[in-house]
C-alpha cells in the first residue's frame, strides 16, 4: 500500500479513471501531455499510440462497447485536440462515454504566448456533455464529475483541459469517496395506471427499442416483456441484438433503409400501442419524422432524457429506467392474445424476402458469406456508406453491441479503429470490420497500429472504386457523375505492406477460404472484395 500523502493532479485523474474500470487510453502524445501519459500508465491504464487522434477515439469507443468502462482519448494541445473533434462529436451523438484529456498551455502563459493557443473549451463545449479545465485543488472532484457525467443519463463525452503545470501540481493522495450512481427510477401514480390500462387493452402492441435501452442493459427484461405481451420488437441500428435477431418477435433494425421501412412502417401504423423503449430518434432518417400519430394511437415514450428533438411526439412521456419501467408496467397486468392476423410474422418474412441472401456475388453475397462462415458470437463493425445500410439489415446480431457503427453522426473512417478497440478488449471473440474502399483509405495508416498491437482483426473492404451511396443519390437526382469515383487500389497489398495478411476475392468460395484462413491467422487480415459499381441499386 502506498504511503504517499501527495500525488500529481494527473495521478488523481488517472486513478479515478482506473476505478471506473478503464484499462486502455488512446492518442498521440505531445510534450504537453507527457505527465498525463505517465500518470495513466502508473495507475494501470495502458496508453496505446495511434496514428491519428480521430482513430484513437474510435478505438476507445470499441473498448467501451466490450467493457462498459468509459473510453479515454489523450490529445496534445492545439492540433492534437482538434484532430479528435469528429470522433468526439460522434460520441456525443452516438451516446458514448468518452473522457477527452487534452493538453493545454498554462493560463498565465496564454496571456503572452500564442503558439498553438486557442480556446479548446469553446471548441468542445457544443459537442460534449461537459468541459472542464483542471485545477489542482479540485482535481479529484473534476475527475469524479467527469466519470459521473459521462456515464449517467444518456452517456456522452466529457472534455478536460489539463494545463502543463497543473498536471504536475501536487494534491492530497486521498480522494474523497466516489459519487454513487443514481438508482434506477420507474413511473408511479396516474401515469403508471394509464400506461397499464393501455397495455391491458392493446391487441396490436409493438415495441421500438433504442440506444437508451441498450446502454441501460435492458435486453433480458425487454425480451421477457415482449414474449409475455406478444409485442414484436423493432430496433434502431445501434440497438441491434438487444433481443436475438433470430427470435420470432425480432424485426431487426430500422430508420435508414427505405426498403426496410416500406415493410415496417405499415406495421407501426396498424399498432394500437407503440412502446418506445429507450428510443432515441437521433439515428433515424427524415422519413421517420411524425411517423406515428398520438391522436389516434397510444404512444408511450420511455427515455433517459426529455424529448426536445420534436421528431415525433408521444401520448405519454416517461423519463425513467427502461427495465424498471417495463417491470412496473408488467406487474399486475394481464396479457391478452395479440396480433390475430399474424402481421408481425408476415412482416418478418417480407423483410427476409426484401433482402435476399442467394446472390451469386455482390455486397449481399459478401455479407451473407461472412455471416455464415464466421462464428455466431463474432463482433462486427461497419463504416458509413451503402454497405452499412445493407449490412444492418442482413447481419443478424445475437447479443447487444454485435454490430458497432456510427449510426447518429454517420461518420466515415470509424469501422477499422472501432474493430481494433473491440479486438483489444476481447480475448476469444472474432472481430470483423466492414468498410467501403473510400472509408478504408481514410484510416489505412492505423493498420500499422494493428500490427504493433498484434491484433488479429479481419478487415473486409467492399471495392468498387466509388462513393457508392452518394453516387446512387447523384444518379437519382439526374446529376452528372462528379466527385464520387476514384482509382481502384490494391487493398490486399496495403494489408501486407503494414505487416498483416492480404487477399483479394471475387466470389463466395474465395471469400470463404479467406475468412477461414483469417480466423486462424496470427496477424490481421485485409480481405478486398471486388464488386461491380451499382451493386446496391434496389437493395437498400
Amino acid at each position: 500500500m502506498s504511503t504517499k500523502t501527495q500525488i500529481r493532479a494527473a495521478d488523481a485523474v488517472a486513478q479515478r479513471l482506473y476505478r471506473a474500470g478503464c484499462r486502455y487510453a488512446f492518442g498521440m502524445p505531445g510534450g504537453e501531455v507527457l505527465t498525463l501519459v505517465d500518470a495513466l500508465e502508473t495507475a494501470g491504464i495502458t496508453f496505446i499510440l495511434a496514428k491519428h487522434e480521430n482513430a484513437a477515439a474510435f478505438m476507445a469507443e470499441g473498448v467501451y462497447h466490450q467493457t462498459g468502462a468509459p473510453g479515454i482519448l489523450v490529445a496534445t494541445v492545439g492540433p492534437g485536440a482538434l484532430n479528435g473533434v469528429n470522433a468526439v462529436a460522434n460520441a456525443h451523438q452516438d451516446r458514448v462515454p468518452l473522457i477527452v484529456l487534452a493538453g493545454a498551455v498554462d493560463a498565465d502563459e496564454a496571456q503572452s504566448y500564442t503558439h498553438q493557443v486557442l480556446d479548446q473549451q469553446a471548441v468542445f463545449r457544443p459537442i460534449t456533455k461537459a468541459s472542464f479545465s483542471l485545477v489542482p485543488g479540485a482535481a479529484h472532484i473534476i475527475a469524479d464529475k467527469a466519470v459521473a457525467i459521462a456515464t449517467e443519463g444518456r452517456p456522452g463525452p466529457v472534455h478536460i483541459d489539463v494545463p502543463i503545470s497543473v498536471a504536475d501540481s501536487l494534491v492530497p493522495a486521498n480522494a474523497p469517496p466516489d459519487r454513487q450512481p443514481a438508482a434506477p427510477t420507474a413511473p408511479a401514480g396516474a401515469d403508471l395506471e394509464q400506461a397499464r390500462a393501455w397495455l391491458t387493452a392493446a391487441r396490436r402492441p409493438i415495441i421500438v427499442a433504442g440506444v437508451d435501452a441498450m446502454n441501460q442493459g435492458c435486453g433480458a427484461t425487454l425480451l421477457q416483456f415482449a414474449e409475455r405481451f406478444g409485442a414484436p420488437v423493432i430496433t434502431t441500428y445501434k440497438a441491434k441484438g438487444i433481443i436475438p435477431e433470430d427470435h420470432p418477435l425480432a424485426l431487426g433494425g430500422a430508420g435508414l433503409s427505405p426498403l426496410a421501412d416500406k415493410h415496417l412502417v405499415p406495421l407501426l401504423n396498424a399498432a394500437d400501442l407503440i412502446l418506445c423503449v429507450g428510443y432515441d430518434p437521433i439515428e433515424m432518417r427524415t422519413g421517420w419524422r411524425d411517423i406515428w400519430t398520438p391522436q389516434t394511437q397510444n404512444i408511450i415514450d420511455i427515455t433517459a432524457a426529455p424529448n426536445h428533438h420534436y421528431m415525433h411526439q408521444a401520448s405519454l412521456n416517461i423519463i425513467a429506467d427502461c427495465a424498471a419501467t417495463l417491470e412496473a408496467l408488467s406487474a399486475g397486468t394481464t396479457p391478452a392474445a395479440t396480433w390475430p392476423d399474424q402481421a408481425p410474422a408476415a412482416t418478418k418474412a417480407a423483410l427476409a424476402a426484401a433482402f435476399p441472401r442467394d446472390d451469386d456475388w455482390g455486397p449481399a453475397a459478401v455479407i451473407d458469406t461472412c455471416r455464415t462462415t464466421l462464428p455466431r458470437k463474432t463482433i462486427a463493425t461497419a463504416d458509413s456508406g451503402a454497405h452499412r445500410i445493407l449490412l444492418s439489415q442482413m447481419w443478424h446480431c445475437h447479443a447487444p453491441r454485435g454490430l458497432i457503427q456510427s449510426s447518429a453522426l454517420c461518420t466515415m473512417g470509424c469501422a477499422v479503429p472501432l474493430a481494433m478497440g473491440a479486438t483489444l478488449a476481447t480475448t476469444d471473440t472474432p472481430v470483423v470490420s466492414f468498410s467501403g474502399d473510400a472509408g478504408f483509405l481514410m484510416v489505412a495508416g492505423e493498420l500499422s497500429t494493428a500490427a504493433e498491437l498484434g491484433l488479429r482483426t479481419i478487415f473486409v473492404v467492399f471495392v468498387d472504386a466509388s462513393l457508392a451511396l452518394i453516387e446512387l443519390k447523384q444518379r437519382a437526382r439526374q446529376f452528372g457523375n462528379n466527385g464520387v469515383d476514384f482509382a481502384e487500389h490494391d487493398f490486399a497489398a496495403i494489408g501486407r505492406a503494414f505487416g498483416g495478411a492480404g487477399v483479394t476475392v471475387h466470389n463466395r468460395a474465395e471469400l470463404r477460404d479467406a475468412l477461414e484462413t483469417a480466423l486462424s491467422a496470427e496477424t490481421f487480415t485485409v480481405i478486398a472484395a471486388k464488386i461491380e459499381r451499382g451493386s446496391y441499386d434496389g437493395r437498400i
